[in-house]
């Protein structure tokens, strides 16, 4: 009888450096049964309970998630052009987003992180269409490269935040 290879153990410290190395992207949002997917930037908290995302309420992505929140947010190590990218970390997150108001208690403490890890967007915070945004994941899906994908889920991504 031909057994399985044994499932590869989750490197938290590789999904670590994709969730703290990366700025940048992908948001999938739905309206009209229709899914929509854009690029957003976002920092993540240290303990990597939730993404912020500062988003114009004008783009289609904000107007989507504001009728649904459930959405899913993907990020993967940048592809330089060599190798196989199937090789790449990547990870897909499903959760869900919520505005945060500027008079919530946290407002200055998720702009400061967010200005931290994205500097330029300083400007950004003086238009009155722009709003901060807490995405928390519930579940998802880390892939380490071609053949070795685990399930994640709000514990293993605080495991991972500890590494």
């Amino acid at each position: 009888m031909q057994t399985q290879p044994a499932m590869k153990p989750m490197d938290h410290g590789r999904l670590a450096r994709l969730l703290r190395g990366q700025r940048w992207a992908c948001l999938g949002t739905q309206a009209d049964e229709k899914p929509y997917v854009s690029w957003v930037a976002f920092a993540v908290e240290a303990d990597f309970s939730c993404l912020i995302l500062h988003l114009s309420r004008l783009a289609k992505h904000t107007r989507n998630l504001e009728v649904e929140p459930a959405v899913s947010l993907a990020l993967s190590e940048p592809d330089d052009g060599q190798g196989d990218p199937q090789q790449l970390a990547r990870l897909t997150l499903e959760g869900t987003i919520e505005p945060v108001s500027s008079d919530n208690p946290d407002y200055a403490r998720l702009k400061a992180l967010y200005l931290q890890r994205l500097p330029d967007a300083e400007m950004l915070f003086q238009f009155s269409d722009f709003s901060l945004f807490r995405f928390a994941p519930q579940s998802g899906r880390y892939v380490e490269g071609f053949a070795s994908s685990h399930a994640v889920n709000a514990e293993k991504l605080r495991a991972a935040a500890d590494v």
